[in-house]
């Protein structure tokens, strides 16, 4: 009863979410619709390639670092976005293009579309965009209009092409928090909040109403070290100084298609039937009937059929991705300590495999199940080679699980640190007492009730949990010690719950160096001697059923419909969101190693 009372708004809200896009569904014939997928999922074809195609990448793909299932459940999402809207992992889409650079078939790259990728993502996507470059063949991009994710990517085309009645979007990057303490105040729910570190700022939107000047402060630096990125990385690929894309970002950033053109952004401006035919030239193609071409996605699926059955010791890569939660594995989009500590103990366990690479893509959670999780991480770090992989996020609970690891590699992008605890003590004394519901307890102890949530927590029961969350704090600084080989005070140092780039990360003795996946599995296997080796990936993706009913009642499905939403429905969306993390926070001590909780860098 009492975790069913705290979690209410959060979860009625989720609920008629959920009900209202079943009863859209249903209303679209989605029974027959789901009908009609399992039977396409069983008869598609295996991809095939024509000679001298072009290889199209949809930048609106969705990269995930966990391998997505791909098969119906695929068609299904794609149906609800309205198109072909698929998932493909990070590691494929690495692989692909590293394959079509040595594939004779291949002739030339073409980017389209529009991105929402974390910057470490994009960063290692790019540099992959670099190395099919070096092969020689060309790489062609085309837009109507390019945002900042959109010009990152394609500013390392050879070709750089926008619609004469185009835009570009260089104006710098904002950070736009959502503060919900006056509304709780409002609707009558109580907060109080528990904290070590200075810069722990993950409670603030439900005690503030605007950033402290630590939030604000670090906040900023993140944004000028993404900035910074940003600039140093476009105008090495562009006849653009660093000083110069700052100039155009502080006249306004918002760039028509001959300013951009003559400013050096972009190589051409011309209309898509343009760059089509320039296309059709380089594949010697007689007309747009026969262009040969296939799509990043089905080309990832053809080299993984290419690739698989290899031989040699294993190199597994473990996906860590979402928030990091107690309970059982086979839930989608968070960490569980029980399902990734036994797919931890497997590895250990099994001799065929060499080493691991543990990617981690997680903002933290739950400070018991990260705790659990890094005590196998370490485990496993005694008997073979972990080598940390981070990915967007790896911070608060996802640094704490990385800590142990063998050697951390992160991107200069990566968000990471944030070494602090919080707890969260919600109570619905007021809400309930104005609706007439009173409670009497009778207790054989003083503190038998210390975590209701009919009343807020006295003095004496904060001070219990404050020195409980003071000693997790102390727990985590010495595990980061112990798995960094470094003091304790140069931890503290470099925590108080701050977060750094990965770039500034190497500084403070956080990560070992900078590098993606790619580097990561190098690394590996140098770090276990092998010579001859093969790449598994785990877990395994969700079955049809799986992915079918997760995704009528997930927000991932909104968050990432294909079109932009208005400005009014990104804030529903984020506050949905911010309601969704609280529905996770079921630490069954009320403590959290996390990030802020939806924090919008645009």
């Amino acid at each position: 009863m009492r975790d069913f009372l705290k979690y209410a708004a959060a979860s009625a809200l989720g609920t008629l979410i959920g009900l209202f896009t079943l009863v859209v569904l249903l209303g679209m014939g989605a029974v027959g619709l789901v009908s009609v997928l399992i039977a396409t999922s069983s008869s598609e074809a295996e991809p095939e390639l024509a000679e001298k195609s072009i290889l199209v990448f949809d930048l609106s793909t969705n990269i995930t670092d966990s391998v997505p299932y791909d098969g119906a459940g695929a068609l299904f999402e794609g149906a609800l976005g309205g198109g072909d809207y698929r998932s493909v992992s990070l590691y494929s889409v690495l692989q692909a293009l590293a394959a079509a650079a040595e594939d004779d078939n291949v002739v030339g790259l073409y980017l389209t579309g529009h991105t929402d990728e974390g910057f470490a993502t994009l960063q290692e996507v790019r540099q992959a965009l670099t190395s099919f470059k070096e092969s020689g063949k060309p790489i062609w991009a085309y837009e109507t209009d390019l945002n900042e994710r959109d010009y990152y990517l394609t500013s390392a085309a050879d070709t750089l092409v926008l619609n004469p009645a185009g835009i570009i979007e260089v104006n710098g990057f904002r950070a736009e928090i959502q503060f919900l303490a006056n509304a709780l105040k409002k609707y009558g729910i109580g907060v109080q909040v528990l904290r070590v570190g200075r810069f722990k700022s993950a409670v603030e939107p439900f005690i503030r109403t605007e950033s402290s000047p630590e939030e604000r402060q670090q906040t900023q630096d993140l944004l000028s070290g993404l900035w910074q990125n940003f600039l140093q990385t476009v105008s090495a690929d562009r006849e653009l100084t660093a000083q110069q894309l700052q100039q155009i970002a502080d006249a306004g950033g918002l760039v028509e298609a001959e300013q951009a053109q003559a400013a050096g952004l972009v190589d051409r401006v011309a209309f898509y039937d343009e760059v089509l035919a320039e296309l059709q030239d380089l594949t010697e193609a007689r007309d747009e009937d026969d262009f040969p071409q296939t799509t990043l996605y089905a080309y990832s699926r053809l080299v993984n059929e290419r690739s698989s059955g290899g031989g040699g010791d294993e190199i597994a890569i473990v996906y860590a991705e979402g928030n990091i939660i107690s309970g059982e594995g086979g839930v989608s989009d968070v960490i569980t300590d029980q399902g990734l500590t036994e797919t931890l103990r497997r590895m250990r366990r099994d001799d065929d495999v060499g080493a691991v690479v543990l990617r981690v893509n997680s903002p933290g959670g739950s400070a018991l199940a990260s705790e659990i999780i890094a005590h196998e991480v370490e485990l496993l770090a005694q008997e073979k080679p972990v080598v940390i992989s981070m990915g967007d996020f790896a911070a608060s609970g996802g640094y704490m699980i990385s800590a142990p690891g063998t050697i951390i590699l992160a991107e200069p992008t990566t968000i990471t640190g944030s070494i602090g605890v919080f707890g969260l003590l919600l109570n619905i004394k007021e809400i309930a007492n104005r609706n007439g519901i009173t409670w009497d307890v009778i207790k054989t102890a003083q503190f038998a009730d210390i975590d209701t949530i009919a009343r807020p927590q006295s003095e004496a029961e904060l001070k219990i949990q404050q020195d409980y969350v003071n000693s997790l704090y102390d727990r985590f600084v010495t595990l980061v010690a112990e798995g960094r080989d470094v003091t304790k005070e140069r931890v503290n140092q470099v925590a108080q719950g701050r977060v750094w780039t990965g770039m500034d990360a190497v500084q403070a003795d956080l990560v070992d160096q900078l590098g993606g996946l790619g580097d990561a599995i190098a690394v590996a296997a140098e770090a276990a001697e092998l010579e001859d080796w093969q790449v598994e990936e785990y877990p395994r993706p969700l079955s049809l059923e799986e992915q079918i009913f997760g995704r009528l009642f997930n927000s991932e499905i909104t968050s990432r419909l294909p079109w932009k939403q208005d400005p009014l429905t990104d804030e529903i969306i984020e506050l949905r969101q911010n309601l969704q993390v609280l529905e996770q926070l079921n630490d069954p001590n009320h403590a959290y190693t996390r990030l802020p909780f939806t924090t919008e860098i645009e």
